[in-house]
């Protein structure tokens, strides 16, 4: 029993490392993030295991200002990769 415990533990601590779930959530937030002209996705990277959003008004579409991402981008992210995170600890 101990050792099933301790190989699924050892599995969560590869697959959830920091570099990992921003692997899972960029693509997420990228998708959320609203497009008008493009510029908004194309400057939304991952800059040492973060998602950079590299303009001015990210703030602002993060805050729910544009009506195609009224709940912003960070906080459906946050949820969608708790539930990763949930899946990958019941072994999904």
């Amino acid at each position: 029993m101990s050792g099933e415990i301790n190989k699924r533990l050892s599995k969560l601590a590869t697959t959830l490392t920091p570099a990992a779930l921003t692997q899972v959530a960029y693509p997420i937030f990228r998708a959320l993030t609203p497009i008008k002209s493009g510029n908004a996705k194309s400057k939304t990277n991952i800059h040492k295991n973060e998602i950079e959003a590299a303009y001015p008004y990210a703030g602002r579409l993060d805050e729910g200002y544009s009506k195609q991402a009224p709940r912003g981008m960070t906080a459906p992210t946050i949820e969608r990769v708790q539930q990763y995170i949930k899946g990958q600890a019941n072994g999904n």
